[in-house]
């Protein structure tokens, strides 16, 4: 395992640490994660299942809920396999094409994800705040509009900085000191001017996670005005209800994704930066289908639905042999 190259040689593949400070605790760290990533993989996966099934859940929240369910499937498989056999192994090597794969489906993932949490916002707004016009506005064809431009738009916009990133030269210290190939550390280990690719990440950042963050913004302050209009405590209550699991999940993501790429990279220990960076990557995809699930009656007794049928074709199955 080569954790560095003759300058004039250029790096074949990278050197990923991990958690060093957890070296002494990795075989229960390890178990933690994996269980984390089977149960986030089996609980969006049964979301999907659900939306896609189930007569219950043919309204267009849960239209997006199955696609945010997905962009978390990708999101977490992108980095958490890798990531598992860094724990164990206390580091591990990565080829320079899977380090750049790696970064190109986390990017692509991500931006789907501020996207699909901004197109949710809209049907909250419409459903809130015009209701009588929210099946003529929220039609099938907006719907899908709305779906191909989040993930065309992602990974068109994640393209342009993957193109700059392949770009670059990489021929002195191939440590990154992180649990995956993440923007930051792969500029720090480029021998390369990385100026346009800094410019190139300021600009792209505006359109993918300011501008929704702002869409969000604004369409709660009308949600929350509509919603304090409300005579009846019980009336605002429901009403809060409807899209309070989606503004858990808007804070939460958008929380800890703000504090790692909006406050600059030395700005705070590494081993901050990682654990901030588990939030949003493996933590927000496990708790984002028991969020919207708490407190959701349709989606629970489409699980109940859904496991019965099953169970009963399992027994059928069974008789049948």
């Amino acid at each position: 395992m080569k954790a560095f190259e003759v300058n004039s040689t250029r790096v074949t593949e990278f050197l990923i640490l991990g958690f060093p400070t957890l070296n002494d605790y990795k075989l229960p760290f390890f178990s933690i994660v994996l269980l984390m990533y089977s149960m986030t993989i089996c609980e969006n996966v049964l979301i999907i299942l659900l939306v896609s099934t189930s007569q219950r859940l043919q309204s267009p929240m849960y239209f997006f809920l199955g696609h945010l369910a997905l962009s978390d499937i990708i999101l977490v498989t992108s980095i958490a396999p890798k990531m598992l056999d860094v724990i164990i192994r206390g580091g591990s090597t990565i080829p320079y094409v899977g380090c750049l794969a790696q970064f190109y489906l986390y990017g692509g993932a991500v931006c789907a994800e501020c996207f699909l949490l901004t197109a949710m916002s809209y049907d909250r707004y419409l459903a809130i705040c015009r209701p009588l016009h929210y099946i003529s506005v929220m039609s099938v064809k907006l719907r899908y509009s709305l779906i191909i431009s989040s993930w065309l738009l992602s990974f068109m916009l994640v393209l342009i900085t993957f193109l700059f990133v392949c770009g670059l030269d990489f021929c002195g210290s191939n440590v990154i000191n992180h649990f995956f190939c993440d923007f930051a550390p792969l500029l720090e280990l480029s021998c390369s001017d990385t100026t346009i690719v800094s410019i190139d990440i300021i600009v792209l950042s505006v359109p993918i996670t300011l501008l929704p963050f702002l869409l969000i913004i604004i369409t709660y302050v009308y949600i929350f005005i509509t919603i304090f209009r409300i005579s009846s405590t019980s009336g605002r209550q429901k009403t809060f209800s409807t899209c309070s699991s989606h503004l858990v999940v808007v804070s939460t993501y958008y929380g800890s994704m703000l504090i790692i790429y909006m406050v600059p990279y030395r700005g705070h220990s590494l081993t901050v930066n990682k654990f901030i960076s588990l939030v949003y990557i493996v933590l927000t995809p496990f708790l984002n289908p028991m969020i919207y699930s708490l407190k959701n009656k349709e989606i629970q007794s489409s699980v109940i639905i859904y496991l019965k049928d099953c169970n009963k074709k399992t027994v059928f199955n069974g008789r049948r042999k």
